[in-house]
């Protein structure tokens, strides 16, 4: 079966944005950068690949579920298909038809959707965000990969918005990074 994996950047204090969405306050570090192109390559936006140097194949996933929010920010630059190399699902009750033939959007609750998804074929699938998709989905993700920045945001979007609901992960791996930056690894325990 199918994995679905949180891959995200997070802060210390568990934000992974700005209470207005954005998320430049993390910046971008070569070996971040680098970490990334080398062990989940499918994680670039399909118009930066090349950029970075990264024109190989997905290793790790073949999906990837945003919810509107993680989404809106690259239809407001003009790129309806930000992951084309991958099947993109976006979850929104408020928008309603897609912008590009490559997003599908998906109006259904999200949590039954991402369980029948992981019986298909295919690779893992990349929960992109945001921290209330993931909240919903939380009981399905089987793997977080939280690149852990060493911020304290204060305030702002919460990894997982689930209310008091522990769910408990045991960490397989984890990468400290010349930046500071530490991508930890865990599995559902």
């Amino acid at each position: 079966m199918r994995k679905i994996v949180y891959f995200v950047a997070a802060t210390i204090d568990g934000y992974i944005a700005a209470p207005d969405g954005s998320w430049e306050f993390f910046g971008i570090h070569e070996d971040v950068t680098e970490f990334m192109n080398t062990r989940y390559p499918e994680t670039v936006p399909t118009h930066i690949r090349a950029h970075f140097g990264v024109d190989g194949p997905n290793r790790v996933f073949d999906t990837v579920l945003m919810g509107r929010n993680t989404y809106e920010p690259a239809l407001r630059e003009g790129i309806a298909s930000p992951y084309a190399h991958l099947d993109q699902i976006v979850f929104s009750r408020t928008l309603t038809e897609s912008p590009d033939p490559a997003v599908r959007i998906v109006a259904d609750d999200p949590l039954d959707f991402a369980r029948k998804l992981k019986e298909q074929p295919g690779r893992d699938i990349w929960l992109c965000g945001g921290g209330n998709l993931a909240g919903q989905l939380l009981p399905a993700v089987d793997e977080l990969v939280i690149k852990l920045n060493p911020l304290i945001a204060g305030d702002g979007v919460p990894l997982a918005a689930t209310g008091f609901d522990p769910n408990r992960f045991a960490l397989i791996d984890a990468t400290p990074l010349a930046s500071g930056v530490v991508v930890l690894r865990y599995r559902r325990a």
